[in-house]
């Protein structure tokens, strides 16, 4: 007697293909959008406006923005506290941004060291 396998189950090579077709049209999708994320800019601000930072989806700093009323030479470290916290800002909606978009490709499912 021969067991049967629940519908869309099975079939053998041509099923294996059509699962290789798929996961190369993912690849090409997730590099696309990897691409085009790494041309993004994306923009924060620290300190009400104080210290604005410009990366690239590649997190290279693009720009930084420094008011003068930031400046206070007796206070050099929260100067330094606000360009961080407008750098780690900015990476941190890249980072999200990535997870989102990539999401919406691969179902929500990760793949370590891919984003």
């Amino acid at each position: 007697m021969k067991a049967r396998l629940p519908q869309g189950m099975g079939g053998g090579a041509q099923n294996m293909n059509s699962m290789i077709k798929q996961a190369q049209k993912m690849q090409e999708q997730i590099t696309t959008l990897q691409d085009d994320i790494e041309k993004r800019e994306f923009s924060a601000q620290s300190g009400g406006g104080a210290v604005s930072v410009t990366m690239s989806g590649a997190k290279q700093m693009l720009s930084l923005s420094i008011k003068p009323e930031a400046v206070d030479p007796d206070d050099v470290e929260m100067l330094q506290d606000l360009i961080i916290s407008a750098v780690n800002e900015c990476i941190n909606t890249i980072n999200s941004t990535s997870e989102t978009e990539m999401g919406a490709i691969t179902g929500g499912v990760s793949f370590p060291g891919l984003f």
